[in-house]
C-alpha cells in the first residue's frame, strides 16, 4: 500500500514556470515522426499525457541542425521548417490540454542504434566508446557550430511557445562523450585529464544557449553518471570531482538539473552517507543550490532496460519516492515506461486507484 501522495502534487515554480505538480513526463526515443517531422499522432501522444495531469512533459530527444545529428532515421528534428511547424502544432496541443513541454535537445554524437547515416558520424576523438573507433573527430570549426546549433534549437524552442527546454548531456551520447575520458582523448582545450576540463564543451553550449534564450527562460540539463556503451562508468567518482564537473555548469546558466539513474533509490556515495543516502539528484541539488529532476524505474519493479529485451514492468508502491521528495532530496520526479503504457498515471496516482504496470508491446505504438 503506498502511502499518501501529497507531496507529489505540490506545485512548483520557476522563473516563469508554473506547474500544478512534481511528475515530468520522462524523454523517451520513439521514433515514430514522418522523416523527423512530428504529425498529428505525435502531437496527440503528448496532449493526451498533458490531460492525464503530468506537470511538466519533456519531449523525446530531438536533433539539432548538424549533418549526422541523430542515429535512427524517424527521431524528430528540432530544425527546418516542416519539423519546427510540426512542433508548433505539438505544444498548442499540450497547451490546449492544460499542460507545460519543453523539448529535449539532441545530438546522438557516434552512438551505434543499427542504422547508418549517409555521412560519417562525429564526436570529440572519433571513440563511441573507449578503444572503438567509429566515424571521426570534430574540428574546431565543427565543435563552434554545433554549439551554435544547440543555441539555435533552444531559441526556437522559445519562440515556438514551449515553457522550457533541456539539454540532453547523458547517457553516451555527444554532450557526454566530452565529458568521458573514454571518448575524449583530445590533446587541445576540449579535452584534458580533469572533469572539469572536458565539461568544457558543455560549458561553452550551456552559455550560447542561455545567451540565445534570455535570463528568464528555464534551462534543464540532463546527466548522467552510466553510458549505454557502459553501465559502470562514473564521470565524478567523489562529491569533490561532482562538484568540478557540475560547478561550471550551474554557472554557465543551468537551472535545473536533471539527474538520470536506473533507480532512484540508489545512493550515489553509499560509502559517505549509507545505502539510505542521497542519490544523484540529491548530490547535484546539495552541490549548486539548483532545483533537481530525478529518474529511474518510478512506479515499476523492474529497471528500464529490461523493456530492450521485450520485458514488461509490473507497478510498484511509491514509498521509497515519496520519502525522499518528502525530506526534499530533490524538487522534481520524472517517470518514463508507466506512462509509455498509461497516458493517465498521474490521475490514477493521484485518485489512489492502482497504477497500471508497462507492458513492452506499447513500444511498437503511440499509445
Amino acid at each position: 500500500m503506498t502511502r499518501g501522495t501529497d507531496v507529489l502534487f505540490r506545485p512548483f515554480q520557476l522563473k516563469g514556470l508554473d506547474l500544478k505538480n512534481r511528475i515530468v513526463m520522462a524523454p523517451m526515443t520513439r521514433n515514430m515522426t514522418e522523416g523527423g517531422t512530428p504529425v498529428a499522432r505525435n502531437a496527440d501522444y503528448y496532449r493526451r499525457r498533458a490531460a492525464g495531469g503530468v506537470g511538466l512533459i519533456l519531449s523525446e530527444g530531438t536533433v539539432i541542425d548538424r549533418p549526422t545529428s541523430r542515429n535512427l532515421p524517424n527521431i524528430p528534428l528540432f530544425h527546418g521548417e516542416a519539423a519546427l511547424a510540426g512542433w508548433k502544432s505539438v505544444i498548442d496541443a499540450v497547451h490546449g490540454a492544460g499542460g507545460r513541454m519543453g523539448p529535449q535537445i539532441w545530438h546522438t554524437g557516434s552512438t551505434r542504434a543499427g542504422w547508418e547515416p549517409d555521412l560519417p558520424v562525429e564526436s570529440p576523438s572519433g571513440l563511441v566508446g573507449p578503444g572503438d573507433a567509429r566515424g571521426r573527430a570534430m574540428s574546431e570549426e565543427d565543435i563552434a557550430d554545433t554549439i551554435a546549433a544547440y543555441a539555435r534549437a533552444a531559441a526556437d524552442a522559445r519562440r515556438l511557445g514551449f515553457d522550457v527546454a533541456e539539454l540532453h548531456g547523458a547517457h553516451g551520447y555527444l554532450i557526454d562523450q566530452f565529458f568521458w575520458d573514454g571518448t575524449n582523448v583530445r590533446q587541445d582545450r576540449w579535452g584534458g585529464a580533469t572533469i572539469r576540463e572536458r565539461a568544457r564543451f558543455a560549458v561553452e553550449v550551456v552559455k550560447a544557449t542561455r545567451a540565445a534564450i534570455g535570463p528568464d527562460f528555464p534551462l534543464i540539463l540532463r546527466l548522467s553518471q552510466w553510458k549505454q556503451q557502459d553501465y559502470t562508468a562514473r564521470l565524478a567518482r567523489t562529491p569533490a570531482e561532482m562538484e568540478d564537473w557540475l560547478g561550471p555548469l550551474s554557472e554557465a546558466g543551468v537551472d535545473v538539473f536533471h539527474c538520470s539513474q536506473r533507480k532512484f533509490w540508489v545512493a550515489e556515495f553509499p560509502e559517505i552517507d549509507g545505502e539510505d543516502g542521497l542519490n544523484f539528484a540529491g548530490w547535484a541539488k546539495k552541490i549548486t543550490g539548483k532545483p533537481t529532476i530525478s529518474v529511474g524505474s518510478v512506479g515499476l519493479d523492474g529497471e528500464f532496460f529490461s523493456a530492450f529485451r521485450g520485458e514488461g514492468a509490473p507497478a510498484s508502491p511509491l514509498d521509497k519516492l515519496i520519502a525522499r521528495m518528502e525530506r526534499e532530496e530533490f524538487d522534481l520526479i520524472a517517470v518514463g515506461r508507466a506512462l509509455i503504457s498509461d497516458p493517465d498515471w498521474v490521475r490514477h496516482v493521484q485518485a489512489g486507484a492502482g497504477a497500471k504496470g508497462f507492458a513492452a508491446a506499447d513500444l511498437a505504438e503511440l499509445v
